[in-house]
């Protein structure tokens, strides 16, 4: 396979000469948010500015999103960049510079910066693309949030005839500050799936409320015994988890409903974990229903594998970073139990999806999934050079010289 160590001169330079269109492009996004399917606007920026690099446009299978492919100038294998491109229904509750101007809706987990950056990576490829090896499948995703897009994507043949032979993607993170990456190999992040739990009962009048078929109550205790569905369930440390976000009930004050309904999620890291879980979410349902005299059945609904990374092409991305921020700031972590639909791809084509710090030195980034979620734009440059140092040493075949 060819040597990359030509192809990567001058990345950093062009990384550089980037960084000023990658935070402008970030702050667009920002001010303009879109919920999961519904990300038009900024598909229409992706595209733009893929076709004015000169990218060759693929056939996308959602009606959001963009796939594109930049060819080196030497031969080499095919690398997939990801990135995922939808907002959150949240009100900005901060006081940034750059806000919402989408009522209702918000970029609170980052997507905006996977997206400027993944576009900082193609500008910076596109600008040496004489002197790469291989090629380079951008894929922006929509729908993550909902846990839809990937599988859609997937399904709708997205994959068929770029014959990637290894994939690279990241995600921006406010618990770490800027200046800091994470490459883990094997699971970094949760199986996910959405639990829609129904409880019917007789109901009744209102002056006469009591347990007895109150398909309210019944759920409502659920929703507080929820996260002992998983209880000892762990992997490296990081234990298993199950909550309710959702309760719908009721028509008038003065009705007990006889159909209640919780949703919720159930986070897990292997396949024991969610038959055991699922087991004690059974008979949680048995009981419940026997103390309230209701019929609790459960379903499952959506679901995004674990996201699991490769060891040998996590290993090429751990050299890019330390390029990048030295070896010194390059982290393992154990595995979380938030999810990304990043593993649909992962399981059909080996990568790495590795952390980038977000978190603003001040204190104000807010978490993830937050009204006060907020970033420090110098986190670009930094995903950027690990992404394209990464995917020029993969096209160029270190994966398989540096082995398991």
């Amino acid at each position: 396979m060819p040597d990359a160590t030509g192809s990567l001169e001058g990345l950093d330079h062009q990384v550089e000469l980037a960084t000023a269109t990658m935070v402008a492009t970030r702050h667009d996004l920002h001010r303009h948010p879109e919920l999961s399917f519904a990300e038009h606007r900024t598909t229409d920026v992706v595209r733009s500015r893929l076709e004015a690099l000169g990218l060759e446009a693929r056939p996308c299978p959602t009606e959001t999103g963009a796939v594109a492919v930049l060819e080196g100038g030497r031969a080499g294998a095919t690398v997939l960049l990801r990135a995922d491109i939808d907002a959150l229904p949240i009100t900005e509750g901060g006081r940034d510079v750059v806000t919402s101007e989408a009522d209702g809706v918000m970029h609170a987990c980052g997507h905006d910066a996977h997206t400027a950056a993944m576009l900082g990576v193609a500008e910076v490829l596109a600008a040496r693309r004489a002197a790469l090896p291989g090629r380079y499948a951008f894929v922006f995703q929509p729908a993550e949030e909902a846990l839809g897009g990937a599988r859609r994507m997937v399904d709708g043949g997205v994959l068929d005839g770029l014959d990637a032979t290894a994939m690279v993607g990241c995600h921006v993170t406010t618990i770490a500050p800027v200046g800091v990456v994470a490459a883990t190999p094997g699971i970094v992040l949760a199986d996910a799936r959405t639990l829609e739990v129904t409880a019917r009962g007789r109901g009744g009048h209102g002056a006469t409320a009591g347990a007895s078929g109150n398909a309210l109550l019944a759920v409502a205790r659920l929703a507080g015994e929820l996260g002992a569905a998983v209880d000892g369930l762990a992997h490296d440390g990081t234990g298993c988890a199950a909550s309710a976000g959702e309760i719908h009930a009721g028509t008038a004050p003065n009705v007990i409903p006889s159909v209640a309904t919780l949703r919720g999620t159930l986070r897990t890291f292997t396949p024991e974990h969610v038959d055991e879980a699922l087991a004690a979410l059974a008979r949680m349902c048995d009981e419940i229903g026997q103390a309230f005299e209701c019929e609790l059945t459960v379903e499952v609904a959506d679901h995004a594998p674990a996201v699991v990374n490769d060891p040998a092409i996590t290993d090429v991305v751990r050299r890019a970073a330390i390029r990048a921020v030295g070896e010194a700031s390059v982290a393992t972590r154990p595995p979380m139990t938030p999810s990304d639909d990043v593993s649909e791809f992962l399981s059909r084509v080996p990568g790495c999806y590795f952390f980038v710090g977000a978190a603003r030195h001040d204190g104000t980034s807010g978490p993830h999934h937050s009204p006060t979620f907020a970033i420090d734009d110098a986190c670009l440059g930094i995903a950027a050079r690990v992404l394209a140092g990464a995917a020029v040493d993969l096209a160029a075949g270190a994966a398989q010289r540096s082995g398991p």
